[in-house]
């Protein structure tokens, strides 16, 4: 998450189990003076990881400025999606940042910050015509999250894409999304990192693929993807929830307020919109 990952609709089906088998949260209190906070390192520009093993993008930037606000000794480590709620339960990880999308299944299980993002999803394929007729880009179509206010919406994609191939990567939002819109009309096929789908969707072995807006226009400027193409509208509303934020333990609520409290002042003070529009090259503001 590379993977915007702006990420994730539901918990993945491994992490629901996994919880629904755990044990309760630890719940002793402790006195934070550091933080391992866990990311993808690949799901760029939110995350990416540097030549050299070094995290950059977005996130680590935005990370480096909050820790810095409330005086916390703060390790960034790379970590894959499927792993990272098992490991903030074991204490692995203090907190989780990797484009993760509040919902209310995940809100059961784990605790969210206030959200420092906010951005659509969108299709793209090698065929620029493929959602024709259904609008562009430039164009925003939202969806509540309630299937029968969605239906006429979500038909008209329906028709376009039956009997295609449509390539997502597993456990995020947009996979519920996909999975539960598409399934009994198209092939899902899903992978663990982005950039696999990607490549997939270069090779021909996929027709289109469904992500975060922010993540396929980074995507789509290098020059190795100069075949990609957005089609049909960006994808947005209250279909996503509140946006993107910090994922916490339940019981470390001295840290998330902490947390909190620092990505207020960096809202206020424009830290998170001058960052964002420079990874981005807009702002994805909440």
């Amino acid at each position: 998450m590379m993977t915007l990952q702006v990420k994730w609709a539901g918990l993945a089906a491994a992490a629901v189990a996994s919880l629904a088998l755990m044990s309760a949260w630890p719940a002793e209190a402790k006195d934070w003076t550091s933080v391992t906070i866990a990311t993808e390192g690949s799901y760029a520009p939110w995350n990416v990881t540097l030549p050299g093993g070094k995290l950059g993008g977005f996130e680590p930037e935005l990370m480096q400025n909050l820790c810095a606000r409330i005086k916390l000794e703060c390790k960034l480590v790379a970590q894959d999606w499927d792993a990272m709620i098992p490991g903030l339960r074991t204490g692995k990880f203090d907190v989780l940042m990797d484009a993760i999308m509040i919902t209310p299944e995940r809100e059961k299980v784990i605790a969210f910050s206030r959200p420092y993002a906010l951005t659509p999803g969108v299709f793209v394929a090698t065929d620029g015509k493929l959602l024709a007729g259904l609008g562009t880009p430039a164009d925003l179509l939202k969806l509540s999250g309630d299937p029968q206010a969605d239906k006429a919406a979500v038909d008209r994609l329906r028709a376009a894409l039956k009997g295609k191939t449509i390539g997502i990567q597993t456990g995020t939002a947009y996979t519920t999304f996909i999975v539960q819109n598409f399934k009994d009309i198209a092939t899902i096929r899903e992978y663990k990192k982005s950039p696999e789908r990607d490549m997939d969707l270069l090779m021909g072995r996929i027709d289109v693929a469904f992500d975060d807006v922010s993540y396929f226009s980074s995507v789509l400027q290098q020059p190795e993807n100069k075949a990609l193409k957005f089609v049909g509208p960006k994808i947005g509303g209250t279909i996503w929830g509140p946006g993107e934020a910090l994922a916490f333990r339940p019981d470390d609520a001295e840290l998330k307020a902490r947390f909190d409290t620092a990505l207020t002042a960096a809202l206020a003070d424009g830290t998170v919109k001058r960052l964002s529009e420079k990874w981005f090259k807009v702002s994805v503001t909440p």
